[in-house]
């Protein structure tokens, strides 16, 4: 049985930060690492069993939301897995088998609370995104309600940029815009609801979408720590940065020795790969009511 990620003899088809996508032929592979990146760097230390938790509450909110958009997926369980795969051990509870969609080049964020670039781009012009805000809105404030932030799809190494929803219609079509703006907002609205009855505020989050058989699919992963701010409701506090329930840990690391974000990252100490891995089990387990 092969435990490691670099023993899978399968061919690679892209290395993202924290994710591996394998050809299958007619489907792919996606496996969640145990890697983390911040500040668009991936760091050398790993968060051991941090890809599991991650594969684990997607499958979970991926079941959640299906009534609203269809997925990717075609099964996340290693025992359904074809008899060639079974010898990679590593991939149990990790990985899942997915349909190959055309990808829309397109992230599609939904925020509800002001935070991160929105926040920053508020106190400038008090837009985010190009949407007008209400005046005296604070760090981390509500919005009166969810707004649709795309931003761009850009190749490995370059920013991610916001865009107007003007520039995405530009980009995609209005159709496909507007289909992606009403189901990424229908998406926000199901889950940080149930979140909310949970004791977890979702801040805001990122989607992604494509096409398969002419129709609209989400695919990817979906509303875990690293694709969305979840903050507890009981250390929530207008006007301040908020704990997330995700890689802060990390980053206040990184900033307090002040790293200078340029290549390579330095290794993690222990303590900060212990709260990390922390932070994420303790959201999987909020949200599921299932333990580790």
């Amino acid at each position: 049985m092969s435990g490691k990620e670099d023993s899978i003899n399968l061919p690679l088809v892209h290395k993202g930060k924290v994710r591996n996508v394998y050809d299958l032929g007619q489907n792919y592979l996606i496996v969640a690492s145990d890697r983390i990146s911040a500040f668009d760097y991936v760091i050398p230390t790993i968060i051991p069993d941090k890809g599991r938790v991650l594969h684990k509450l997607s499958m979970f909110w991926f079941d959640f939301i299906k009534d609203i958009v269809p997925n990717h997926i075609i099964t996340g369980n290693f025992e359904n897995f074809p008899t060639a795969l079974k010898q990679y051990e590593y991939l149990r509870d990790r990985s899942m088998i997915v349909k190959k969609a055309n990808r829309v080049d397109i992230e599609c964020i939904v925020r509800g609370y002001l935070a991160g670039s929105g926040w920053k781009e508020y106190q400038k012009s008090q837009t985010v995104c190009g949407v007008k805000l209400p005046a005296g809105l604070k760090e981390s404030s509500r919005l009166p309600e969810a707004v649709f932030t795309p931003s761009s799809k850009e190749e490995s190494g370059k920013h991610d940029e916001n865009i107007s929803f003007e520039e995405t219609v530009k980009r995609v079509g209005k159709d496909s815009a507007e289909s992606l703006r009403k189901v990424s907002l229908e998406l926000y609205k199901k889950v940080s609801e149930y979140s909310f009855s949970k004791g977890i505020i979702l801040a805001d989050t990122k989607l992604e979408f494509g096409f398969y058989d002419n129709q609209l699919i989400l695919i990817d992963e979906v509303f875990t720590p690293d694709s969305s701010r979840f903050w507890e409701i009981d250390k929530y506090e207008e006007g301040k940065a908020q704990d997330s329930l995700d890689k802060q840990y990390v980053r206040d690391y990184l900033e307090r020795i002040k790293w200078n974000k340029s290549s390579p990252a330095p290794e993690l100490p222990k303590d900060i790969i212990e709260r990390t891995m922390k932070k994420y089990i303790g959201a999987y387990e909020k949200l599921t009511g299932v333990n580790f």
